[in-house]
């Protein structure tokens, strides 16, 4: 990796570029932020790959780091580091197709605001009920995608593939961060992540739920300056174990 790379970020479901707020400083000075809503992961990576020139760090939380192992599917050459939090490298079960679908019917007549409050809020921090200042954060980044682009991004979920497979091959400095109270992805989705990946480290936050740089912003920041400066400072592209 190289100082003049800049951080590429890419949000997670119903979450825009605000995600990154609390945590933003520890990017460095190039940032840009991409918020995926094509309606396949294959066509979110593109949206990724387009949105700067050149090699790049890639940040992704859930969607946004499924998306991640697609671009380094695609195009590894254009990655020079990845930082992957609260998230699954395994292939939709049965049931998370049928909730999507779930969500995109209720969505389609009229009740957008209804899924977000009553179905996916619940399940993105650490309690059910969070407190009012991160329940709000996370429904204003949902009204600000919308529930056109919220349709987009179910269908493309419900084309995620298995990327288990291809983890083996990721040449690049990688950094699992999760929460032990994640109830979407919890730590055994990203000790299998952080066993596949050559060199890779994982961190777990404990008591963290889903999003975590909203939810433990100062420990996340910790985690990615301590692992961005280690990677700018080692030859070969390899960060040193922690």
């Amino acid at each position: 990796m190289t100082d003049s790379a800049p951080v590429v970020t890419v949000s997670g479901m119903l979450c825009d570029a605000t995600l990154w707020d609390d945590v933003r400083h520890s990017f460095g000075p190039r940032v840009v932020d991409v918020v995926p809503t094509a309606p396949s992961i294959a066509e979110m990576a593109e949206e990724v790959l387009v949105a700067s020139d050149g090699p790049f760090v890639l940040i992704g939380l859930s969607l946004g780091a499924i998306v991640g192992f697609e671009v380094l599917r695609q195009a590894p050459e254009r990655v020079t580091a990845f930082a992957a939090m609260s998230t699954n490298a395994g292939a939709p079960t049965k049931a998370q197709r049928t909730g999507w679908a779930t969500f995109d019917a209720q969505t389609r007549r009229g009740g957008f605001s209804e899924v977000v409050r009553d179905s996916i809020l619940p399940t993105m921090f650490a309690a059910p009920e969070p407190p009012a200042h991160h329940a709000g954060r996370f429904t204003a980044m949902a009204e600000q995608v919308g529930p056109e682009a919220f349709r987009r991004q179910l269908a493309a979920q419900a084309t995620r593939t298995d990327a288990t497979a291809s983890l083996p091959e990721v040449a690049v400095p990688t950094l699992v961060l999760c929460g032990t109270a994640d109830a979407l992805c919890p730590p055994e989705f990203h000790r299998r992540i952080a066993g596949a990946v050559p060199g890779a480290e994982l961190h777990a936050l404990p008591g963290a739920g889903h999003l975590l740089p909203i939810e433990r912003p100062a420990e996340v920041a910790d985690h990615l300056t301590d692992w961005l400066t280690r990677c700018n400072t080692v030859e070969g592209n390899a960060c040193p174990s922690s």
